[in-house]
């Protein structure tokens, strides 16, 4: 305004009568009213209200200049509100949306956790957690979420080449039954995905990749060009009473053509036979030489109590939020699973894990008990099941980061790559395994090979943060930085701002160092160098030192 008061005022017309209207119309929203530069609309649908938000910023965003570069921040809350005589509304959620607006990034989107928790899955954009925040005016702080990076989705990036084996990929499975079946449906399709990612002669895409498809009408070619797979295995769950009807067809992407389909009634005690029935043929389409010692490999019954086998199923998404409550809701569940069967050693595997993240986090009361019972998980893990990858991967991060038992840690990476090596979820933890034992090469060569097996990852930002921490300890400090500027755009999680923070005091960027320490400061208040000292292991003495000293310079108290 203070440059070109009519040029802007023009610009902020023309920008509601092309852009905010025709997106307001097209998403069933109802501007409410303007306010000089500014506009408030209410829609009937939260997905419809975000979906709105995140084409009007991508038109702004493509507009750029030609628009005067002006920039919008919007906010988005889910609430009840009162609707006057004159069509205008007011109400706690209105304000809510309002402060959200005010606390947004120039060109973002701000949305409570209200929204979150409707769009969760649905919208093929990710949002990245900004923690509890405390609004103007308002008792109660609100969950905030804010569009990470402010870019469009990882699917207009160019596409990976096929890999020189058979390569395949398991969408989510569409739920055929009511939205509180959804974590069984998932967790059908993501076992049969473990099982084939077992069978070291194919090449299969990480779950984290294949579910951003979840809910998005998409063709089976589309999603094989843009994983960079051949086969695409999809299907159907619907679950009634003590049945189960499960349908499955591979598809041949190059061709457009059915390799295979069946579908499956059965009772729910025979699950795990349907699972193996449709792995098996699904390995023998793609590769009928494969020798039957390498399909019994996947034939591997998870638990014979199928209670437990429901609680690991809707713990996995608690425990994939990497979110403090997340961890601890799937810690209860986890613990109740393996009640139920002391013998199941994926929720062993998965318990160790989410003990290992929110001790890394200082999310536990007494990191001491929480490391012992991170141990403890992790070697019952192992002994459940010896020849699972991702157990020996855990139990070998575990036995790393927190228990500083280097040999025995590098034999359990080094059995789990040989038994499991087709697995994201493997290669990233026995990355960071290396991590801690002074293997930073070794690290990253993980860390890529987990890149290509999941690469359109929402969560790419835990990879990111891994190769940040090895090129930290190779000395490559500005890569670094790049890398946990990466996981920065998606996320605001505390360990690829430490790692920056270090980084940044060995480049001589004090200034910028001290920055990222304010901000760690902000979300973990006790953080200091002794709980840093005390909870991590490093193989060798100057890792320990290289690291701590440099945010100590940054600012982390002692």
């Amino acid at each position: 305004m203070e440059k070109d008061e009519e040029g802007t005022a023009s610009h902020i017309r023309t920008m509601r009568r092309e852009v905010i209207e025709p997106a307001l119309s097209a998403h069933h929203g109802r501007l409410v009213k303007t306010t000089g530069d500014g506009f408030l609309a209410e829609f009937a649908s939260p997905v419809e209200a975000v979906r709105c938000a995140l084409g009007i910023q991508d038109r702004v965003a493509e507009q750029g200049v030609s628009n005067g570069g002006l920039a919008l921040r919007i906010g988005i809350n889910l609430g009840d509100i009162i609707i006057e005589d004159d069509g205008d509304v007011f109400g706690d959620g209105v304000n809510v949306a309002a402060r959200l607006e005010q606390m947004a990034d120039p060109g973002g989107v701000l949305i409570s956790g209200k929204i979150y928790e409707e769009i969760e899955g649905k919208i093929e954009r990710r949002f990245e957690s900004r923690g509890e925040q405390q609004v103007k005016n308002l008792a109660r702080r609100v969950r905030v979420y804010a569009l990470a990076g402010g870019t469009p989705s990882r699917g207009k990036q160019e596409p990976p080449a096929l890999p020189d084996k058979p390569s395949i990929a398991v969408l989510p499975f569409t739920n055929m039954s009511g939205a509180e079946d959804d974590y069984f449906c998932d967790g059908i399709a993501e076992d049969i995905l473990t099982a084939l990612s077992r069978i070291r002669w194919l090449f299969v895409i990480a779950q984290n990749s294949s579910f951003v498809f979840k809910g998005l009408s998409i063709g089976a070619e589309e999603a094989a060009q843009r994983l960079g797979v051949r086969y695409i295995l999809e299907g159907s769950v619907r679950r009634a009473g003590g049945r189960a009807r499960v349908t499955g067809q591979l598809i041949d992407a190059a061709t457009g053509a059915h390799v295979w389909a069946d579908r499956y009634d059965r009772d729910m005690t025979d699950i795990f036979a349907v699972q193996d029935e449709i792995t098996q043929k699904v390995v023998s389409a793609i590769e009928p030489s494969l020798r039957s010692v390498e399909i019994q490999r996947v034939r591997a019954k998870p638990t014979e109590n199928l209670g437990a086998y429901e609680l690991y199923l809707q713990a996995l998404p608690e425990l994939h939020s990497y979110r403090r409550e997340g961890l601890q809701r799937a810690e209860a569940m986890l613990r109740e699973a393996i009640a139920r069967d002391g013998n199941f050693a994926d929720a062993w595997g998965a318990l160790a894990d989410c003990l290992t993240r929110l001790t890394a986090n200082g999310w536990t009361p007494d990191f001491r008990l929480s490391t012992s019972q991170a141990l403890e998980a992790a070697s019952r893990a192992v002994r459940a099941d010896p020849e699972s990858g991702p157990s020996l991967a855990i139990a070998a991060w575990t036995f790393s980061m927190l228990g500083g038992s280097f040999g025995q840690a590098l034999d359990l990476a080094h059995q789990a790559l040989k038994v499991h090596p087709n697995s994201a979820y493997v290669r990233v933890c026995c990355g960071w395994t290396y991590v801690f034992s002074g293997e930073e090469e070794l690290a990253l060569e993980q860390f890529e090979a987990a890149r290509r097996m999941s690469p359109v990852d929402p969560r790419a930002y835990l990879t990111f943060s891994a190769m940040a921490a090895a090129h930290f300890f190779a000395r490559r400090f500005e890569e670094s930085v790049h890398w946990s500027g990466r996981a920065l755009e998606e996320t605001q999680m505390v360990v690829p701002l430490r790692y920056r923070a270090a980084a940044l005091v060995h480049l001589g960027r004090l200034g910028e160092a001290r920055s990222s320490i304010a901000t760690i400061l902000t979300k973990q208040p006790d953080l200091t160098i002794r709980f840093l000292r005390e909870s991590f292991k490093f193989r060798h003495p100057w890792m320990t030192d290289m690291y701590l000293d440099a945010l100590k310079v940054a600012g982390l108290p002692e």
